[in-house]
């Protein structure tokens, strides 16, 4: 179903995110991201006064590739700032090595913050980081396997798969109402 028809606007900017996942030969998997931020109208270069970006370039264009076992343990992290607004930018680049080690499936958002939060990192690296994890659990279909007695991960974090619903119901019938303690949010029952 469509959005409702829109009332008389303007485009003032225009962000695309993309995520990739491939398996690789060596039994890893490399998930990719890439971010592009651009305006529909020329704008000034803020680290070259009196110059102007064309409407349409990059302001940001920013890739990261991001190196994970069946764990989701990451193994390597390759970063690249293509296009960046401020001559600083590219020093949040060496920080991106601090996530080696990090786990997607446990605390990746709490890693993130901890290694990168502040001045440390970059905002749109960070917001990358943060949405790579779902792109790796699509791409790893081992992601999704339950451990021994406890559900997978992704039950009860959503109200698609919550436990007492349907799709719990059909596709995972033996944690149908068994909902584990867990975060705030989770539907089911103990």
């Amino acid at each position: 179903m469509p959005l409702p028809p829109p009332v008389s606007r303007t485009a003032r900017h225009l962000r695309r995110v993309t995520y990739h996942g491939y398996e690789r030969d060596d039994g890893l998997w490399d998930i990719e991201g890439e971010l592009i931020d651009s305006k529909p109208v020329d704008t000034p270069i803020l680290r070259e006064p009196g110059t102007v970006r064309p409407a349409g370039a990059p302001i940001h264009l920013m890739r990261l590739r991001v190196t994970v076992d069946r764990q989701l343990t990451v193994h390597a992290i390759a970063a690249a700032m293509d296009a960046h607004p401020l001559h600083d930018c590219q020093q949040a680049l060496q920080a991106m090595q601090s996530m080696v080690g990090a786990n997607m499936a446990r605390g990746w958002r709490q890693a993130i913050q901890h290694n990168l939060g502040g001045v440390a990192g970059c905002t749109h690296m960070r917001e990358l980081l943060f949405n790579l994890a779902t792109a790796a659990f699509q791409s790893i279909s081992s992601a999704f396997d339950a451990q021994g007695d406890a559900p997978p991960r992704h039950l009860g974090q959503c109200t698609g798969w919550a436990f007492d619903g349907r799709g719990v119901r059909e596709y995972y019938p033996q944690f149908h109402k068994k909902a584990l303690v867990r975060q705030p949010g989770s539907r089911g029952t103990q």
